[in-house]
């Protein structure tokens, strides 16, 4: 089983690499996609429905502003999606973090702190831990360790 890290902008890249870091850490496997709600709905779409064909377990999503992109993934998978509102905007992240937390009921969008990329990455490894020993051992003894 892999993650998906889907990203809104290419621009984002450097607040979404904490994710990628963390994955790698525990040793989960990872792509990375650049893909707009607003810009690419099609193939996010596509993406989203694909996903657990194509092998993976969770989709961690960081966008900004408007940050729509965790919730289109979310209404075309029943994967567990992860939101990671990114800072900027209007609000340095407030915009971002509302919009991806009002969802509506039946489409959940599981949401970290603003431009909490790493934690996303954790939480999507505790929900492959549910069913994976090994997976399971490295995340406590990542927890053991202080969680850094």
């Amino acid at each position: 089983m892999k993650v998906a890290i889907l990203m809104g902008s290419p621009n984002d890249g450097p607040k979404m690499e904490a994710a990628a870091e963390m994955l790698d850490r525990f040793g989960v496997g990872h792509v990375i996609e650049v893909m707009s709600a607003h810009r690419t709905p099609a193939a996010v779409a596509a993406f989203a429905s694909g996903a657990r064909d194509a092998g993976f377990a969770a989709v961690i999503c960081g966008a900004g502003m408007a940050a729509h992109l965790a919730g289109v993934v979310a209404a075309h998978t029943t994967l567990p999606v992860i939101g990671v509102p990114l800072s900027g905007g209007l609000a340095d992240g407030l915009d971002a973090l509302l919009s991806t937390v009002q969802m509506p009921k039946g489409i959940p969008v599981a949401t970290v702190a603003v431009n909490g990329a790493a934690n996303a990455a954790v939480l999507a490894t505790e929900i492959m831990a549910v069913n994976d020993e090994q997976l399971a051992a490295r995340l406590a003894e990542f927890r053991g360790a202080g969680a850094r």
